[in-house]
């Protein structure tokens, strides 16, 4: 399937997205070897669920569930509405609850989401919206086993090494994937803080897109 083609899926998103969604699909170049095999088993896990007659949930795993892991998430559920993968949702969670931080909120806002904070306590919830034709996202710290993340038969996907050590087996996981990403807090504080951040969530996004693209490619060759 040509690129030219894979970009008629923006109608599914707001129209700030597309941009993003655009960039994200010309990247998939830059991804290497290896990460794009850990990437096609997590394609897999979804197509097998699909075919089974159920939905496909994929829980990101990070240490605070502040940056990666909440990244990860919505860019594969941004990634999975593009592609029409009306059973593919994405949750997020880390071995402790903290908080999103609000660089990450302020790096999806610059990438195109829209994102409303509603509440304002330690852990404030925000509202990303990805579609015009959904509700919006629930962005927020929880622990990976917390309740709404799935218990039984999802795919846990480490988003950082960290989380990875910690909790080496994620209870009710049908499949665990180590698809890790260097933390952009290294950068925190410093002048080059929103680049980093920037190019964390350009690389995650391409990443993603990629994913479902081989569960979408799939389907169009079983046509």
């Amino acid at each position: 399937m040509s690129l030219v083609n894979t970009f008629a899926g923006e109608e599914n998103l707001i129209e700030t997205l597309r941009p993003a969604a655009r960039q994200a699909i010309g990247e998939a170049n830059q991804i290497d070897a290896k990460r794009i095999e850990l990437l096609k088993q997590g394609a897999a896990f979804i197509r097998k669920r699909i075919s089974e007659g159920n939905s496909a949930e994929l829980t990101f795993v990070c240490t605070h569930n502040s940056r990666r892991s909440q990244l990860s998430q919505l860019w594969a559920q941004t990634a999975a509405v593009y592609y029409g993968l009306t059973n593919v949702t994405t949750y997020s969670g880390g071995t402790e609850a903290t908080a999103c931080n609000p660089r990450t909120v302020a790096a999806l806002r610059r990438a195109g989401f829209s994102i409303v904070k509603s509440t304002d306590d330690k852990n404030p919830l925000y509202l990303a919206q990805i579609s015009e034709n959904r509700p919006p996202a629930k962005v927020y710290s929880k622990v990976y086993s917390d309740e709404p993340n799935p218990q039984r038969d999802f795919a846990a996907v480490f988003a950082c090494d960290n989380a990875l050590e910690k909790c080496p087996v994620v209870k009710g996981a049908t499949i665990q994937l180590p698809i890790l990403f260097v933390d952009p807090k290294v950068s925190d504080g410093l002048p080059h803080e929103s680049a980093t951040y920037d190019e964390r969530s350009r690389q995650i996004a391409r990443e993603m897109f990629f994913l479902m693209s081989q569960v979408e490619a799939r389907k169009l060759s079983s046509r």
